[in-house]
């Protein structure tokens, strides 16, 4: 779901609400300018075409310039009421909570970086293009891009903040009603930027918890001889130069971490579900599915990419 005319927190809300009370005032204004339209047009009907406002009678342009003086005023009127109304709802979303979980996201091209924050460093948590929050609790973002500008936008949840290389900004809300709500790259950024997406899976603090105290705790490590030989694949090949995957050798932080790889709903930033087979064709030939992204298509033997394909499976 990605759209703002279903907000699932109190800021999108307000949001939406401003949205809501300009676009109704709009209306009803362009209908009045539209009926005043039709009703001159129709009294002017017939008259000569050396008629002009000279020879209108002093009373009738007195109305008419009462008229428009009246127009003047309510519009002035109706934009300062809304520039008041703005203000207090950019305030509303400028308000920083004391306390909140926080979470540092990083805009790639073409992917974003998720690191959970935790005095602990055993248990944060990295994952890439999908952001579990807790119901009913604050949630911080600490915003930066690593390459150009990018925009982390959630219509669901907030408005847009940008992304600068350099600049660290901030971004809060508080999800009321539970879902998974698509997020999108709100800014150009190169080739792919309509295919990088994230996702936000809002769920019961509970289960939050649960998923938080699973993520920072690595995967088993894989005993079937197929799954150990993917594992091989994966490190001895261009895979563990790029990624990372707890409680391996393979730290690198060039692309996503793949800890739990398999417990996401999607790959390549939103552009495929997260199946075997488009994993598999993902890791052949990733060009094909996105041009100009970075990773590269390692010449995989049968064998290997099965093997490999078969252990990112375990992942979750």
């Amino acid at each position: 779901m990605h759209s703002f005319f279903d907000p699932a927190s109190p800021q999108a809300r307000a949001v939406a609400g401003l949205w809501w009370w300009m676009f109704g005032v709009g209306f009803v204004i362009w209908l009045g300018v539209a009926a005043l339209a039709v009703y001159v047009a129709n009294a002017g009907h017939g008259q000569r075409e050396s008629d002009d406002l000279m020879h209108v009678p002093p009373e009738t342009r007195r109305r008419i310039e009462r008229i428009v003086s009246a127009s003047v005023f309510a519009t002035v009127l109706v934009l300062a009421v809304f520039l008041v109304y703005d203000f207090s709802v950019g305030r509303l979303l400028a308000q920083h909570p004391q306390r909140a979980l926080t979470i540092d996201v990083v805009g790639h091209q073409w992917w974003w970086e998720v690191q959970y924050e935790d005095p602990n460093p055993s248990k944060r948590v990295g994952t890439a293009n999908e952001i579990h929050v807790p119901v009913g609790e604050t949630v911080q973002f600490k915003l930066r891009a690593a390459d150009v500008i990018h925009s982390f936008w959630a219509p669901n949840m907030n408005g847009k903040r940008d992304l600068i290389p350099g600049y660290v900004s901030t971004l809060w809300f508080k999800a009321d009603t539970a879902g998974v709500y698509r997020g999108q790259c709100a800014e150009f950024c190169g080739l792919q930027h309509a295919q990088m997406a994230f996702y936000i899976v809002a769920e019961p603090p509970v289960k939050f918890a649960a998923w938080l105290a699973a993520g920072s705790a690595p995967p088993e490590p894989p005993t079937d001889s197929t799954l150990l030989y993917g594992q091989r694949v994966f490190m001895s090949s261009g895979c563990a130069v790029c990624h990372a995957i707890g409680g391996t050798e393979a730290k690198a932080t060039v692309g996503p971490d793949l800890t739990h790889f398999k417990g996401r709903s999607s790959i390549a930033a939103g552009s495929l579900a997260n199946t075997r087979a488009n994993l598999t064709r993902w890791i052949q030939n990733p060009s094909a599915i996105k041009p100009g992204v970075r990773m590269p298509a390692l010449p995989f033997k049968p064998a290997e990419l099965n093997a490999l394909v078969s252990y990112l499976e375990t992942l979750k």
